[in-house]
């Protein structure tokens, strides 16, 4: 079958006007299918352009949805932050309608093959890293997903020949059923999303959908040193290549005396000292051997990635440095969305942190984050839905120097009164945004402006 022509004339609902839904109606009704894009929101509330979809002949369903959306439907699409739990999918599943996530609908219409990302923490530098160490080989590389453009429309816009490199959230694993990236790479998992997920052993098993139709000549790339991931071999059918930070593998790729080591098929290969890596943290260390086996098995020359691990920067949001101020150095880490993420940036630094955190909260333990806040925190500012439960948290564990703080502005404003070299500010949440954003990007390009005013 032609894939381009799978969905023609098909009557599909998309749920969900976000930059993911609005994407794929769009393209759906390019190919000529009869789309109606629907959200719960009415329309003063989305803050998109929809004209180019009223254009294209999207029929928009705003501010209601129930059941009489799903009259003559062939095809449900859902957005990422639709759950497939809802009442609306469930109805659909239940008449015999094909519920899809976005990520689905653009496999299906993908001539390149995939690499796909996930994982609870990393995904964002390690898809980016791959991006730019792909392009090393002189192929055509669309990188997407999860983050920047919808993969939908980066499958569409890559040749056959090309790559497509994917993050791959849990929420857009919810709705794959034919889903079959040529490369697929698990970096870890932690308690997250337990809001939507409700137990830790079904958001690891939504994460494992990632490699669930992969065959022996799919490639898997494993993270050794977690042990849930690790165990994720044993349900695998495709040819495994685990990575660690921690211990040489006959077979993988590792840091033995301080160099990124990859040993494979009889041959290893050295690509670089782990201190050439420019981008900070141990966690960063294993984002660089992900990317490099991945890198690797799609024909990346090691000089070549020697060269992107040595100058990538890092991604915007996790762990950027924002500026100096009187001797106090400011991070952005708007990303870590989660307590293991947090973790990983409070790690980066040697201690002297004043930290602010705080948002919508996931509902995940603080145990090992308050631990670590106790060593590593001189000050701790708490803000957003998530701040009675983290400031309870934190004088169970002994922290001390607790505040609290109605908003980011003043959070700042705290921080910098607070804040003495060698102290450093840096903002991890361990939360969601929603609460006071409409998401991670637009909380970290605030935190920027405000301590660029206080400059």
């Amino acid at each position: 079958m032609n894939r381009h022509t799978e969905f023609t004339n098909k009557n599909i609902l998309v749920l969900g006007a976000g930059i993911s839904g609005i994407s794929v109606a769009y393209i759906l009704r390019q190919l000529g299918a009869h789309v109606t894009l629907s959200d719960a929101k009415p329309a003063a509330d989305i803050n998109k352009d929809l004209s180019r979809l009223k254009a294209a002949g999207v029929v928009l369903s705003l501010g209601h949805q129930d059941e009489a959306l799903l009259a003559a439907i062939d095809y449900l699409v859902l957005s990422p932050g639709i759950s497939i739990d809802i009442a609306l999918a469930a109805a659909a599943q239940k008449r015999g309608i094909a519920v899809l996530s976005e990520v689905e609908v653009a496999y299906r219409l993908s001539r390149a093959p995939i690499v796909a990302i996930t994982g609870t923490n990393g995904k964002t530098t390690t898809t980016t890293l791959v991006g730019e160490i792909l392009k090393t080989t002189g192929h055509q590389v669309a990188v997407g997903g999860n983050i920047g453009a919808s993969l939908s429309e980066q499958t569409l816009a890559t040749e056959a020949d090309g790559f497509v490199v994917a993050e791959i959230s849990s929420f857009q694993l919810e709705g794959v059923s034919k889903f079959r990236p040529y490369i697929a790479a698990v970096l870890n998992v932690t308690p997250d999303h337990l809001d939507r997920h409700h137990t830790l052993d079904i958001y690891r098993q939504t994460k494992e959908r990632i490699f669930a139709t992969q065959q022996a000549t799919d490639f898997l790339i494993l993270n050794y040193d977690d042990a849930a991931v690790r165990a994720m071999a044993k349900r695998a059918n495709s040819t495994i290549l685990f990575f660690s930070r921690s211990q040489r593998l006959d077979c993988g790729i590792f840091v033995e005396n301080g160099i990124i080591r990859l040993s494979w098929q009889g041959a290893t290969v050295d690509i670089c000292a782990a201190s050439d890596v420019r981008i900070k943290g141990d966690h960063n260390i294993e984002n660089a051997l992900a990317a490099c086996a991945i890198g690797y098995l799609a024909g990346a020359a090691p000089q070549a990635m020697a060269a992107v691990l040595a100058s990538f920067p890092g991604v915007e949001h996790r762990i950027e440095p924002v500026a100096g101020i009187a001797g106090v150095h400011y991070y952005n880490d708007s990303k870590a969305t989660n307590p293991e993420s947090a973790i990983k940036a409070l790690e980066a630094f040697s201690g002297n942190v004043i930290l602010i955190a705080g948002g919508t909260d996931k509902c995940t333990d603080l145990t090992e984050f308050m631990s670590l806040v106790k060593k590593q925190v001189d000050h701790l500012i708490l803000l957003g839905a998530a701040r009675q439960r983290f400031a309870e948290s934190a004088a169970q564990h002994n922290v001390e120097n607790i505040h609290h703080a109605a908003s980011l502005t003043e959070a700042v404003t705290l921080a910098h009164r607070l804040a003495k070299p060698p102290q450093v500010v840096l903002l991890s949440p361990a939360c969601a945004s929603y609460d006071m954003f409409n998401n991670y990007e637009e909380r970290g390009n605030t935190f920027k402006e405000l301590v660029r005013r206080l400059g």
